[in-house]
């Protein structure tokens, strides 16, 4: 019944559409379309070509843009620089092997060209710094600024430091402590004036009754002061200098004058052939502490570490550093004619040592990643330490600063690698 109806509702509008194009004078041909109802053809085409022309409308094909599109990019992960620097240049070797190679401007300690030539015309002052013990001692202040240092054993095996001062003035050194015999040596091997804290009083007397015995200065002297500041820290380990006063000290001595060398160490920039690797040293100072050097191939320098810590400069906070490590061997003796500590029936617990750093010895230089074995030599009093090869040639030093470890024969081997 729905569906009869409806046909009749369409065949009412068939009419009604027909009539209204009849007046308005509208004719289309038209195309047959199946009756889904009884399969006849109604001419329907009419009705579809009076639908408004917004419904039938034949949309235009889209129009897809013409786009140029660029070249692919090209992937560099490098940063594109904003300035590519000039090459540097490579320096010239230089070679200092005779007093004249070092001409006027030059450091004979360290072959260092100086930018303040006049300070080679003040004296070396050597300085007694101490090591132990180390809660009262480290860090130091400014032995990185010394042109040499000796690290030497004491009575017990405890190791003490001679900084010998040269070419540079570091604002303030210390802790200051006693002297040994090996300082009546070192003084007159760079024609240096003294300074240290005071000694065992038959260890002074030797000291003073040798040639060097008119360059002594003690803590009455210009320069030295005393930090007290930390009430945690003994006495003795509170004295420190101010080295612009003690080379006034030096001066009001009427002995401040330039050095007068009677040997010089050679240096070149060039190593020496045929060394063995040597970017790692480990020595041992007995049973007291352990003394590391570790090569740095960017600078060419070893750095040093005591005990598993890094050994600073408390001045600048930095890790000392050397272009050389000699270790040095000498014969360690007991004199017998200095009790450290005696006893009541007059016999003695520990005699001073003596170490015998004249004539000639075996050492090992380290330098650029590679050490060599060479003999030391020292024929005079007034000589400092030349290094030699098993020919007889002079073996030369980096320059800059070098760190000597003196050692007895019976040490073990230090560990380089």
């Amino acid at each position: 019944m729905v569906k009869t109806i409806q046909h009749t509702f369409q065949l009412i509008a068939f009419f009604i559409l027909v009539v209204a194009l009849a007046a308005c004078g509208g004719s289309e041909t038209a195309n047959p379309v199946p009756n889904t109802d009884d399969g006849s053809v109604t001419e329907i085409a009419a009705v579809e070509t009076a639908v408004p022309p917004t419904a039938t409308a034949t949309l235009p094909s889209p129009v897809v843009p013409t786009m140029t599109l660029p070249p692919p990019a090209v992937v560099n992960d490098e940063p594109t620089p904003t300035h590519v620097p000039e090459p540097t240049a490579t320096p010239a070797p230089v070679a200092l092997y005779s007093a004249a190679d070092f001409g006027t401007d030059r450091n004979p300690l360290t072959g260092e060209l100086m930018a303040d030539p006049t300070v080679l015309q003040r004296r070396p002052i050597a300085i007694k710094i101490s090591n132990n013990p180390p809660q009262f001692t480290r860090p130091q202040h400014g032995i990185s600024q010394a042109d040499i240092v000796f690290e030497h054993v004491t009575e017990t095996n405890i190791t003490r430091f001679t900084a010998i001062f040269y070419g540079q003035t570091p604002s303030d050194v210390g802790p200051i402590r006693s002297a040994r015999l090996i300082d009546k040596e070192l003084p007159a091997m760079y024609d240096a004036a003294i300074f240290m804290s005071g000694s065992h009083p038959l260890i002074l007397d030797a000291i003073a009754q040798s040639d060097i015995g008119d360059r002594i200065y003690r803590e009455t002297a210009t320069g030295f002061y005393r930090k007290e500041d930390d009430p945690n820290i003994p006495f003795e380990h509170t004295l420190f200098a101010d080295p612009v006063g003690l080379w006034e000290s030096v001066e009001w001595g009427h002995d401040n004058r330039p050095p007068r060398f009677t040997t010089n160490m050679a240096f070149d920039t060039t190593p020496p052939p045929d060394g063995d690797p040597a970017s790692y040293v480990e020595l041992h100072y007995s049973t007291w502490s352990k003394v590391v050097w570790e090569y740095d191939e960017g600078n060419g320098r070893y750095y040093r570490s005591v005990d598993d810590e890094i050994f600073i400069d408390d001045n600048d906070g930095e890790q000392v550093s050397a272009a050389n490590v000699i270790i040095l061997y000498a014969p360690h003796v007991f004199n017998r004619e200095i009790c450290v500590y005696p006893r009541e029936d007059g016999g003695c617990d520990l005699y001073t040592t003596e170490i015998q750093i004249w004539g000639s010895g075996y050492a090992m230089l380290i330098r650029d990643g590679q050490k060599y074995d060479v003999t030391w030599l020292r024929q005079n009093r007034s000589d400092m330490f030349t290094f030699v090869d098993s020919q007889g040639n002079p073996v030369p030093l980096q320059i800059g600063n070098t760190w000597f470890q003196v050692v007895p024969f019976y040490y073990d081997d230090p560990i380089i690698e």
